[in-house]
């Protein structure tokens, strides 16, 4: 089965309708910039909305959004349900690994009786990458899938939460330069930012790691690769650090979290060599005392609460669009 899910090139016409509304979100990959711009904008509208009238917003009452998480992530699925429930929508979260497709239903039987329900969304996490593309493409046509992270491959509403917040605290993305800290590996952040990061003209884009923690090639994605902290660091505008996937810290690719931390986590000496305003921030959970010290991580340039703020703004208005919903209504 794990054939169907190599993501291949994703073709762009299965994430936009014909006229070039969104219909999935599955990658940032190849995405125009017009439309990250009117995924921001849409979002914009929602954080500046009233606290009370942002929770009824009842832009999808009548929908249905089906949380499909095939692998754990509660930060993930709870933005996206209290996304959906904003939005008047009605949320049935299922944890798979516990139901029939643990007994051996195929994915696509899954589906088809999820689809019987009635699903209007599907948000699909999956440890295999391209099984919400799969899923997209053989879903039936009244369905939106959001992908909320497919094994390395992509994470796309994290990216887009992160442009957004990029953009709120900074405003052009063509001055600046951006830094991406850590275990880009096995980041399905890391990805989904550097392509969001380039369509959005960024300036220069940067990733800091360890030899070991950089995926061949990646140069070939427009970035400037460091293995060095301070060197990185130099003069950047935003810093973003990546979680390191304490699992594969087993291996023969880090020596221990603690020297880790002493060569790239990210400390109140390392943001001396950065920009003065810049910005630190971090796509969670943290580590602290692996990627990032709590003096940085609870400072005064740290903006790690407000991208939780802003994530669930941002998968507001990703579900308001997919499902054609006009921004008259949340006026």
């Amino acid at each position: 089965m794990h054939s169907h899910f190599r993501p291949g090139p994703l073709p762009l016409a299965m994430q936009l309708t014909p006229e070039g509304r969104l219909k999935h979100l599955l990658t940032t990959e190849g995405l125009p910039a017009s439309l990250i711009h009117e995924i921001m904008d849409r979002a914009e509208q929602f954080v500046t909305l009233p606290a009370k009238q942002q929770k009824k917003a009842p832009l999808l009452r009548g929908k249905t959004v089906m949380n499909l998480f095939f692998e754990n992530s509660t930060r993930t699925r709870v933005t996206f349900e209290t996304a959906a429930q904003r939005l008047g929508a009605d949320v049935a979260n299922l944890d798979i690994r516990t139901s029939s497709a643990s007994k051996g239903e195929s994915l696509l039987d899954t589906v088809r009786n999820l689809e019987a329900m009635n699903a209007d969304i599907f948000v699909v996490r999956h440890e295999h990458a391209g099984t919400a593309q799969f899923i997209a493409r053989y879903s039936a046509p009244h369905v939106s899938v959001l992908n909320a992270g497919d094994g390395r491959h992509a994470h796309p509403t994290q990216a887009l939460l992160d442009m957004f917040t990029i953009r709120q605290r900074k405003g052009e993305f063509a001055p600046l330069r951006v830094a991406i800290v850590g275990d880009v590996m096995h980041s399905r952040v890391a990805r989904s930012q550097i392509h969001a990061l380039s369509i959005l003209g960024t300036g220069e884009i940067r990733v800091i790691a360890p030899r070991t923690l950089v995926p061949t090639g990646l140069e070939r994605m427009g970035v400037r690769v460091f293995h060095e902290l301070d060197a990185g660091l130099k003069d950047v505008d935003v810093v973003i650090m990546l979680r390191l996937q304490r699992e594969r810290m087993e291996g023969a690719l880090l020596p221990s979290e603690s020297e880790f931390f002493k060569l790239y986590g990210l400390k109140p000496e390392n943001l001396e060599r950065t920009r003065p305003d810049a910005i630190v921030m971090h796509p969670g959970p943290i580590n602290r005392g692996v990627e990032i010290d709590t003096e940085v991580a609870d400072g005064p340039r740290s903006v790690i609460l407000t991208q939780v703020t802003n994530g669930i703004a941002v998968r507001m208005a990703v579900m308001a669009m997919v499902m054609g919903a006009q921004a008259g209504g949340v006026a």
